[in-house]
């Protein structure tokens, strides 16, 4: 009988600390939610406000230079950007993008953005790693991480699939 306990307490134990991270790396934001406004501040010191951004659909995506899993992110990226950029769609006037850099390196953080083709004008970083203001609005505890937020300032989705942000895009489209 005492081995029988043994044997549960163990996968018991191994799923509450799955649980557990699961729970911890979830952001702190979700669908359903509006979004948090922010002031981000770009590399030559202008800055851009979510708000700014009042009637169009914004995918806002969390990365890193130093991120393998965020490059690859970025190549799917890219092409959706190129295909929805100044696309009219039924709610929203148009598609854009928000990257926010999660780094400690400004000039690896300029250098991946230029490498990967980012394209858009949307880059902002505090250069504070997880730190990063915006990151903290959001509960951003490991990336990448994406929040597709509507014209009114609503998340639409959270951590979409590239193919369910293509469906999402497809669907909103004007005919």
């Amino acid at each position: 009988m005492k081995k029988l306990k043994e044997l549960l307490f163990i996968p018991l134990i191994m799923f509450l600390v799955w649980g557990a991270l699961k729970i911890y790396r979830m952001p702190g934001q979700s669908k359903g939610a509006m979004a948090p406004d922010f002031v981000g501040y770009m590399a030559d010191g202008d800055s851009l406000r979510l708000s700014d951004f009042k009637g169009q659909l914004v995918l806002l995506d969390f990365w890193g230079s130093w991120c393998g899993p965020c490059r690859q992110h970025n190549k799917e990226i890219v092409p959706l950007y190129k295909k929805y950029q100044g696309v009219k769609f039924q709610e929203e006037s148009n598609f854009t993008v928000i990257s926010v850099g999660i780094e400690m390196d400004k000039k690896r953080w300029l250098a991946a953005i230029k490498k990967d083709n980012l394209e858009w004008p949307n880059h902002v970083s505090d250069v504070k790693r997880l730190e990063d203001h915006v990151a903290l609005a959001y509960g951003i505890k490991e990336i990448p991480n994406t929040f597709l937020i509507d014209g009114t300032g609503q998340i639409i989705g959270v951590n979409l699939s590239t193919e369910k942000l293509e469906e999402i895009l497809a669907k909103r489209r004007q005919k």
